[in-house]
């Protein structure tokens, strides 16, 4: 049968769809439904129900189909060809279905062309005849392959079959006699094949643990040799020697046992792991010397490690780091000296001692130098010891404590300890020669500065932190020694004040430099109560001898009165005030400076009110109140009788006609408005009291006035206090507070 399905044939065959009615149409009978009783005998009926109801979506019924195809499948007809089909029809018309004996042959017929539906209905016929004939057809090629097969001579084929059979008997009987005397040499075979897998096994476990307890060559010679440079090799060799002493200790801890080869172990390691330190410490000692090229340095990792490791023999690493510490310290102060004197390559910066004229820019100069040497050696030294600090740029470093942070001071200490003299002399020397004092007050502060950033890096015992402290101290030593010079200048060189009573022109310069004091000090970016505490000692070498000045100025004045003092000395102390008050550390003074002005100011009130008191009229009254006994009745004094009061309330009217309630002639030598509203509008309010304390005295019966209404109701205010408050301008709620409130 053919192998490849003819698709046109099987298109040929009259199969129903299966979306047609026939589907429908066999339904019932799928679902066991009756047939009609007339055609229950009919052949076409029943064949045609069996047709309609057969599922051609069955994949056996297809593979069938498809198959039967392949079997009649159309071949092409030559010319003159006949047509067998209607003979076969003929023949077979007379014959049931499938009838047997038929020699019939498929239909040819044409490729690629349509075909009917009748090759269906032949192949149908046809069918069991072809099938047999197919049959025949294959039993006859297999009689003749077996054919072939029986006259290749079996026979004789046997007979060598045997041949070989006997053979290899033989040969079967000779290798057992064989085996039965090799079997001595096979049983010793195997005892030396075990034996020799025993070695095997011990030699792997001696190779292990001599890999894992001894050195090899390349790593003895890595600790040992000179030509090995020291690197990763080495370090990885040291690795290994210190696995192997832990490994050895945990190995000798065991119970039992002979500990001579553990001993023998720690003996070899440890000479091998002290030639690798002292291999490390010869390496350092060549490398530290060879660091006198340059300020700032750059740290190779090798000798990070190298260091890292030395810190494990503490004496190594001293012996070596003083190497390092006598390198750098040559090498600090030829660069410093080359920097003061030379200048840097080609000329640029500019040599520092070209600066000399300028003392601020030729110290600040010095101590950045410095500094920037030593910020150079911190960060060389935290990349020798391997120290991440993590820390922002410009951030105060803090001392966290430790051995490396021990190792590193020391070094810093040691490295910058031979610039401390030549900085020494010559901040020194430029301290000293100084006059004023915000030159040296100025200088006295960087110093400072540069003092707390050096003891953050270096600590506070170092060389280096102790010359600044010490230039510190001289430069404030010069400084109040200038200042104290110029209060006992300002005691010695005295005169009597203007005619104004303003301030004095030496008192003038004197606030002019405690104003750049100041302002030199509040841009100080140093921040301690020790700082505050100097401060409050300028300002008391200062402003005292400014004020005993003021003060010594007026006593040598001839004509000098109370009133004019008090004025004097307002308008120096408020000037003084005016100079302090922008500042918040000097709020201590202002307040000791403002009881000073509130005394004078309470002095001028006095005053001011005394000649007030004369004017309106009012003072003989006044003093008779104060005076008389206490027995005798007022109007029997001849300075307070009726006629006294009605003159006095007469002399009150005309003084208020004439009042200016704003300010007063007498002080307009005072330099402070505010004071002169405030002296003027207090002394008025003591003049309203006065005025109250003589209306109250009259009302009295014990004082014994006739017609004590009419007497003050006589003259304005007329005996009304509301009305005197109007006149004079001072709120009545506020009278106590306008008396008292005298201050700045």
């Amino acid at each position: 049968m053919q192998s490849s399905l003819s698709k046109s044939t099987v298109s040929a065959l009259p199969l129903p769809s299966p979306s047609s009615s026939s589907i429908s149409l066999a339904s019932p009978l799928q679902r066991g439904a009756a047939l009609p009783s007339s055609s229950a005998r009919n052949p076409i009926s029943l064949r045609l129900y069996k047709v309609l109801g057969t599922n051609f979506q069955d994949p056996t019924t297809r593979e069938a189909l498809e198959t039967l195809s392949s079997f009649y499948a159309p071949e092409i007809a030559t010319p003159g060809q006949t047509e067998v089909g209607d003979e076969d029809e003929d023949e077979g018309s007379d014959e049931e279905d499938g009838d047997e004996g038929s020699d019939a042959q498929p239909i040819p017929m044409p490729r690629n062309e349509k075909i009917d539906g009748d090759i269906a209905e032949k192949a149908r016929k046809l069918f069991r005849k072809n099938v047999e004939g197919r049959l025949l057809e294959g039993s006859y090629k297999f009689l003749q392959a077996f054919k072939e097969v029986d006259e290749q001579k079996l026979d004789v084929l046997q007979v060598h079959v045997k041949d070989m059979q006997g053979r290899c008997d033989e040969a079967q009987v000779k290798l057992q006699a064989t085996n039965e005397g090799c079997k001595y040499l096979l049983e010793r075979a195997g005892s030396l094949q075990m034996q020799r897998q025993n070695t095997i096994a011990r030699q792997s476990i001696i190779s292990a643990f001599l890999s894992r307890f001894t050195l090899t060559e390349a790593e003895t010679e890595a600790l040992t040799s000179r030509d090995v440079p020291v690197g990763r090799r080495v370090f990885d060799a040291m690795d290994k020697t210190a696995r192997i002493r832990e490994d050895c200790q945990v190995l000798l801890s065991g119970d039992g046992g002979d500990d001579q080869a553990g001993l023998d172990i720690m003996s070899m390691t440890a000479e091998r792991l002290e030639q690798g330190y002292q291999k490390l410490f010869r390496w350092c000692s060549f490398e530290f010397r060879q660091l006198a090229r340059d300020a700032h340095l750059d740290v190779a990792p090798v000798m990070s490690e190298a260091v890292r490791r030395l810190r494990q023999r503490p004496d190594l690493l001293a012996e070596a780091l003083k190497i390092l510490s006598s390198v750098r310290q040559a090498t600090l102060l030829s660069l410093f000296l080359e920097a003061l004197t030379r200048g840097g390559p080609g000329g640029l910066p500019r040599p520092i001692e070209l600066h000399a004229h300028d003392p601020m820019r030729y110290v600040g100069d010095m101590l950045a130098w410095v500094h920037q040497a030593m910020a150079g050696e911190r960060e060389f030294l935290d990349g020798l010891f391997g120290v991440k600090d993590g820390r922002m740029v410009g951030s105060i470093r803090e001392y966290k404590g430790g051995e490396v942070q021990e190792y590193i001071r020391a070094l810093m200490d040691e490295d910058l300890e031979k610039l401390c003299m030549p900085l020494k002399v010559r901040v020194q020397q430029t301290i000293k020669s100084q006059e004023g004092s915000i030159t040296s007050y100025k200088i006295a502060n960087l110093l400072q500065f540069y003092k707390v950033t050096v003891q953050g890096t270096v600590g506070a015992d170092a060389i280096l932190s102790q010359t600044l402290q010490e230039a510190t101290e001289i430069a404030y030593q010069v400084f109040f020694d200038t200042i104290e010079a110029q209060g006992r200048s300002l005691l010695r060189f005295l005169h009597p004040p203007e005619a104004d009573l303003s301030p004095p022109l030496a008192l003038r310069d004197t606030s002019q430099v405690l104003r750049d004091i100041m302002s030199v000090y509040d841009s100080s970016l140093l921040e301690a109560p020790a700082q505050d505490q100097m401060q409050a000692q300028i300002l008391d070498a200062i402003v005292d001898p400014a004020l005993e000045m003021c003060k010594r100025m007026f006593a040598m004045r001839r004509d000098g009165t109370k009133w004019d003092r008090a004025v004097f000395l307002i308008n120096c102390t408020v000037f003084l005030q005016t100079v302090l008050q922008p500042y918040e550390f000097t709020k201590t003074h202002v307040a000791s400076l403002e009881e000073e002005v509130n005394e004078s100011v309470q002095i001028l009130v006095d005053e001011h009110y005394a000649l007030l008191l004369q004017e309106s009229g009012l003072a003989p009254i006044i003093e008779s109140i104060n005076t008389k006994p206490a027995d005798r009745p007022l109007s029997h004094i001849a300075s307070a009788d009726s006629s006294s009061v009605t003159s006095a309330l007469s002399n009150f009217d005309a003084f208020l006609s004439t009042l200016d309630v704003i300010s007063s002639p007498r002080l307009t030598l005072l330099s402070v408005p505010r004071l002169v509203t405030k002296v003027h509008r207090a002394a008025l309010a003591r003049i309203g009291r006065a005025y109250g304390t003589v209306c109250e005295a009259v009302k009295k019966a014990e004082n014994r006035y006739e017609f004590a209404s009419t007497l003050l109701g006589s003259r304005r205010p007329f005996g009304q206090m509301s009305v005197l408050w109007q006149v004079l301008g001072v709120d009545e709620g506020g009278i106590d507070g306008v008396a008292d409130s005298v201050s700045v």
